[in-house]
């Protein structure tokens, strides 16, 4: 990024930080390292597209009155947010060699599961033809792609927005900021808002619809992250909520209309449940309250009837090596799909299929193996039990029983369980595939 460049910015972020410390109160005490409502106003209502605002502001307001229960969690989200504080920021433009086309600023990502089959040499530099080995992640995809920077883009900025809103500690909220307009709205470093050369394949493939995946998964952390600085963060102003709302419409538009985007909506298993959340909630945040709706709408038969069986399985997850971690990675995306739907009046919870289906059984089906009381019977290289914490809790708050009788026993996931402040589901053991 210029000099220039930074200066104009600069001064622009200033003024408008400047106009909201004017007109919302709740920026200027945020700006003097008091949470938002410290002087006795309420708390804003983040009009988050997977998070609860309501029930974020109704934490807070406890944070604020000193609830000894909510300050464990607390501690843990502050202790993961100050480790970003000198981390960052990313930009798309960093990578060793563009995306093929040219273009510094197309996101390029590697297939993860795809390994050389042919000894390396100088005909052959790349060990090609690749072949598959499902669940088994080539190390070369992290490097020389974008794939662990978005990673670490998706994860501080949600961790930094959140901290902020809880503590409104200024130096949160301007990280947070600065690495979203780096990654998504600076000219200079800005990312394109498409996918076109997601998990390409050496040698085989420039981009795979498949690759949708790096962003689905994770992408509505950013999108409620935008929402968090939106209720008056010093660093994001007016100017950064409109480009970041049109960057948004312009991705979403990419997801609904591309080739890449109607492949990907297509797919049968957890990429298809993905796809769904992550439409449903640029939609949902963008203003298209219908195609929000409607997304969510067809989800009940077009995922949970054809994607969980009778006895609460996911056949299709069930088939892969990492079958505890699919089988928890798909439940992810249902339980932040139906908070959206609770937004927009779908009740996803409550669908029952014609074998009787829902998302309630498909949880329960995992409870045994989350709360130690049995082992988990199908493949699995590496099994965490804490993955399954964050779709446990989603189904305890949505009114399941047998998920509250277990919340108890659940392992907590490393660096803490942060439901408290954060209620919805995350993949805890991530491998990013």
């Amino acid at each position: 990024m210029s000099r220039r460049h930074r200066l104009r910015l600069g001064s622009v972020v200033a003024a408008t930080a400047a106009l909201a410390a004017l007109l919302v109160p709740t920026a200027s005490a945020a700006a003097h390292g008091h949470p938002a409502g410290h002087r006795g106003a309420a708390a804003p209502v983040p009009r988050t597209a997977v998070l609860d605002g309501k029930r974020l502001q109704a934490a807070r307001a406890r944070l604020h009155h000193g609830d000894p229960g909510l300050q464990k969690a607390l501690k843990d989200l502050t202790a993961r947010a100050d480790g970003w504080l000198d981390q960052g920021p990313w930009t798309v433009v960093d990578k060793p060699e563009p995306a093929p086309g040219g273009d510094p600023h197309d996101y390029l990502s590697q297939a993860p599961y795809w390994w050389p089959s042919q000894p390396r040499t100088d005909d052959n530099p790349r060990g090609c033809p690749y072949v598959q080995r499902d669940g088994e992640r080539n190390p070369e995809v992290d490097t020389g792609t974008d794939r662990p920077d978005v990673g670490k883009v998706f994860d501080s900025s949600y961790t930094l927005s959140l901290a902020w809103y809880y503590t409104g500690k200024k130096e949160y909220a301007e990280h947070a900021a600065d690495i979203l307009r780096t990654w998504f709205l600076d000219p200079d470093t800005r990312m394109n808002p498409d996918l076109d050369h997601a998990q390409f394949i050496p040698c085989k493939y420039d981009g795979r619809a498949i690759g949708i995946i790096d962003f689905s998964q994770s992408y509505t952390s950013v999108v409620d992250a935008a929402a968090l600085l939106g209720t008056g963060a010093p660093g994001w102003g007016r100017g950064e909520r409109t480009a970041m709302a049109d960057w948004n419409r312009d991705f979403l538009d990419w997801l609904v209309n591309s080739d890449f985007g109607k492949e990907e909506g297509a797919a049968e298993n957890n990429h298809g449940t993905f796809y769904d959340m992550q439409v449903a909630a640029l939609a949902y945040a963008t203003g298209d309250q219908d195609l929000a709706r409607s997304t969510v709408l067809k989800a009940r038969e077009k995922r949970i009837d054809a994607q969980i069986a009778a006895d609460g399985s996911q056949p299709q997850e069930l088939a892969r090596t990492r079958s505890w971690h699919y089988s928890t990675f798909d439940l992810v995306a249902y339980t932040r799909l139906a908070e959206i739907g609770r937004h927009v009046g779908v009740d996803l919870w409550g669908y029952a299929g014609p074998d009787g289906q829902g998302l309630f059984k498909a949880v329960d089906f995992l409870l045994p193996a989350a709360t130690g009381a049995a082992p988990w019977q199908y493949p699995e290289l590496e099994f965490h039990r804490y993955a399954a914490s964050d779709i446990v809790h989603a189904a305890a708050d949505a009114g399941d029983r047998a998920a509250r009788a277990a919340v108890p026993d659940l392992q907590a996931p490393p660096g803490g369980d942060l439901w408290a402040l954060r209620p919805a589901a995350e993949q805890l053991d991530s491998i990013a595939g």
